[in-house]
């Protein structure tokens, strides 16, 4: 019996001006160039690696990150 789970990773969206959150972020993380955030749409998840790899940080952690600067859906 295979006790190993494998987790399945949500998709993730870019939601709101990306432009704007793109800034916060550089602001909190001065590590993260330009180049870490672009985003182009459907390739969210080239995007993410990027960043948890120059923040050394999880893709949950990235994620929730990310969301945090996220408007709220109404």
């Amino acid at each position: 019996m295979d006790t190993t789970q494998k987790k399945v990773t949500e998709p993730f969206k870019i939601t709101g001006d990306w432009n704007v959150q793109s800034k916060n972020l550089k602001q909190k993380f001065s590590q993260l160039t330009d180049g870490d955030l672009k985003f182009e749409t459907g390739k969210e998840d080239d995007l993410l690696k990027r960043i948890e790899t120059r923040l050394n940080k999880k893709r949950e952690e990235v994620v929730n990150i990310i969301r945090k600067g996220q408007p709220v859906k109404a």
